[in-house]
């Protein structure tokens, strides 16, 4: 899929090692409970694959047009943690800091929106961040996503101790 300036498209091989820089940036990784290891991250990447291969979609790795450069990715995953709203489709998105500022994380979400009420049709889409990541909450909010304090949760896979296991829960439906 591509938009103005991005390409969203599968995994490469090389996209592995800017991946994982940014997953060890502690910067990037302010709204996680941990940083990941190379380990893990490829682990992450072979895992992004596997849905692809299963659902037809899932996070699409970012590419500027202009520059070729992997920024992160953005797109579509199923959740099915235990939760009062799983399971669901999240719509979700990272980037490496150098991308930040660019509107890229926006622009990219509202094609795999445009796409998951499209070609993937689905009815609905949720979005959850912990609280005080204010930039990916803009981001839900410039897409048309809607909050209800109600539906806030502390995440189950986020440790009890950290402070980042509350989390808001955004949702969109299609129109």
């Amino acid at each position: 899929m591509d938009t103005e300036r991005l390409i969203m498209r599968r995994w490469r091989a090389e996209d592995r090692e800017p991946f994982a820089a940014m997953n060890a940036d502690p910067q990037v990784m302010e709204h996680f409970p941990a940083l990941l290891t190379r380990e893990e991250s490829d682990a992450l990447v072979d895992r992004i694959e596997e849905k692809f291969d299963e659902h037809g979609f899932g996070l699409w790795a970012l590419e500027v047009r202009e520059s070729g450069h992997f920024i992160g990715f953005t797109g579509l995953a199923w959740q099915t943690f235990e939760a009062r709203f799983t399971p669901a489709v999240e719509i979700g998105w990272r980037l490496a800091r150098p991308a930040w500022g660019h509107g890229y994380a926006s622009e990219a979400a509202r094609e795999a929106v445009r796409y998951a009420f499209g070609e993937a049709g689905l009815d609905d889409l949720v979005s959850m961040t912990a609280v005080q990541n204010t930039r990916s909450r803009a981001v839900m909010e410039r897409l048309g996503m809607t909050r209800d304090p109600a539906d806030d949760f502390d995440h189950p896979r986020v440790p009890e101790e950290s402070g980042l296991r509350r989390h808001v829960l955004y949702r969109l439906k299609r129109i």
